[in-house]
């Protein structure tokens, strides 16, 4: 999912702190006699957007989706890489495969309510895997579109049924998913907020700043996306699982909207605020270093940021200029803008370190190899000459915050550099990623960061670059470059088979695949960032999931 520029960070003085994890270590029952109440107040420049699960694609709203909706199943809310172990969420259990791993039958748990106190059931859950369709999620074509009957539901949404595909049955109180053939990643696709299980007589629309009512110990009290969310205890929120849903210490979370970076830093020093959601300014990072460091938090991440070429757009609808951005980005001057080597490593390849199919190879250096090691600025040049596109204008899209414009504006001086007319146009957050999309904003290039909605090969490749990620005209678009390969596509498919009977052949096919496009040049791959959280001194028992960052849930406010 995309996240917000999130890191910006010093070189000196910088304590490395893994999060802690106390109420792991004790009770969570005592913690909450002394720990429980208050207000945690968040801030950042801009909202993101909508609050439909279903729809929203980011990990700001996704962070807060944690404790307010749930699926059937869960990651857990647990620290570090606990937090990508998944457990059963409303249902009883995790089952078992039958059907040739085609069909999933879930028992659900009873006594669930919505916020809005109506009972949750199998009509619920039905009816929200028909809504994901409905409301053409941004993941509707790439995570469900396994399950029996998906394709007549992306071919005509408003008429979704997913016939034969989720079967409700109330009396048994079970819920059966059919999928048209063994899927190795079924499990982390329903766990994530596109699956969330809403109240059957939820909007089929996107419900923009209306909020929806969800299961968890949170509910959205109210959004204006110009200046603040509020959200306060779901007062039908019985805890059934610590593991997939605990009950949270804090009784209110306010998150305001419009501060400057210069404001959000400021408010967190000063106590007014808990927790910042942007990059630090630069000039405030050896003051935040050296006076603050025992409020800093940085985890390194499977993410990267990235700069998506329109193929569809001159002069990137030839591969040779996407090549020769490819060669001319110095990856080691975005690192320095985003912070140094402390807080970023370059890229040249989409699969991030550590991550399922990730082999070290670099195509696009001065020497290529398995690492970057320098831009080719001559390659590049001859690359564009042969293209005969020299002179032509191109923006470079970005967010309106310090880093993002930062990166962009590099970008506009390396397509000056190679002889085009560039130039730089930052937009609020709230609506960049949907901006750019949309085809029908002919965006030609734009600075993106991907961060993994769960960890497999396909998440960053067939979720970017898929034929089924691409929706000309649509906000829900993730498919940025508008890339579809059919050879590749077919690879894509190929491999995610072969992950059901043989995932290490498959992780190889993934790497092979990550190369495979890479030649082709969709995008120009930035650097591989680590996350830095910056919280009040008030905030106690911070935790950092692998999967979804900090776990609101688990921290509470002295």
């Amino acid at each position: 999912m995309i996240r917000h520029p999130k890191t910006t960070l010093l070189a000196s003085g910088l304590a490395l702190l893994a999060g802690t994890a106390l109420a792991t270590a004790q009770d969570r029952a005592s913690l909450m006699d002394a720990h429980k109440g208050g207000t945690l107040k968040l801030v950042a420049r801009a909202a993101a957007g909508t609050i439909d699960p279903h729809v929203n694609y980011t990990l700001q709203y996704w962070q807060l989706y944690q404790s307010v909706y749930d699926g059937l199943v869960a990651f857990q809310k647990g620290n570090g890489i606990d937090g990508t172990v998944l457990v059963p969420d409303l249902a009883e259990a995790i089952p078992e495969a039958t059907n040739d791993g085609k069909t999933y039958v879930f028992k659900l748990r009873d006594g669930i309510k919505f916020a809005d106190g109506s009972d949750l059931g199998v009509d619920d859950v039905v009816a929200s895997f028909q809504r994901i369709f409905k409301v053409s999620s941004p993941t509707s074509g790439t995570f469900y579109n396994g399950i029996v009957g998906a394709e007549a539901c992306i071919a005509s949404p408003a008429d979704c049924t997913l016939e034969g595909g989720v079967i409700g049955d109330a009396e048994a109180g079970t819920v059966t998913i059919n999928l048209t053939a063994a899927d190795p990643e079924f499990f982390f696709k329903i766990a994530v907020p596109h699956a969330s299980i809403l109240p059957a007589e939820a909007p089929t629309t996107d419900v923009g700043v209306e909020p929806i009512p969800g299961t968890g110990p949170y509910m959205f009290d109210s959004y204006n996306p110009n200046e603040a969310l509020v959200m306060v205890r779901n007062p039908n929120f019985t805890q059934w699982s610590e593991q997939a849903q605990p009950d949270g210490f804090v009784d209110r979370i306010e998150y305001g909207f419009g501060l400057t970076d210069e404001a959000e830093v400021t408010a967190v020093q000063n106590g007014q605020a808990d927790w910042m959601f942007d990059p630090p300014p630069s000039d405030r990072l050896s003051e935040i270093g050296t006076q603050y460091a025992d409020q800093v938090h940085v985890n390194p991440l499977t993410a990267f940021w990235y700069a998506p070429m329109n193929v569809n757009l001159a002069p990137f609808d030839d591969v040779r200029v996407r090549q020769a951005v490819n060669y001319a980005v110095d990856r080691a001057a975005l690192v320095g803008i985003f912070g140094g080597q402390v807080l970023a490593q370059p890229v040249c390849q989409i699969l991030p370190p550590g991550f399922p199919g990730h082999e070290d190879t670099c195509m696009y250096t001065k020497d290529p190899g398995t690492v970057w090691s320098a831009p080719d600025m001559e390659k590049a040049q001859a690359l564009v000459d042969e293209s005969g596109t020299k002179g032509q204008d191109i923006t470079v899209i970005t967010e309106d915050s310090v880093v993002s414009r930062d990166v962009g504006t590099y970008i506009a001086s390396v397509l000056t550099d190679l002889g085009y007319n560039a130039s730089v146009k930052a937009i609020s957050a709230n609506i960049q990623f949907t901006y750019i999309q949309n085809t029908s904003n002919n965006v030609q290039i734009s600075v993106s960061q991907w961060y993994q909605d769960y960890p497999a090969a396909s998440n960053f490749l067939n979720v970017l670059l898929s034929c089924a990620s691409f929706h000309p005209g649509s906000d829900s678009s993730v498919n940025i470059a508008g890339f579809c390969d059919a050879d590749i596509d077919a690879r894509m498919q190929a491999a995610m088979q072969l992950a059901v009977t043989d995932p290490e052949a498959a992780n190889t096919e993934w790497a092979a695949i990550d190369k495979a496009i890479m030649e082709k040049a969709p995008m120009a791959p930035l650097f591989t960032p680590k996350h830095v959280d910056f919280l009040s001194k008030r905030v106690g028992n911070f935790e950092f999931s692998n999967q979804f960052q900090w776990v609101m849930a688990n921290s509470w406010v002295q």
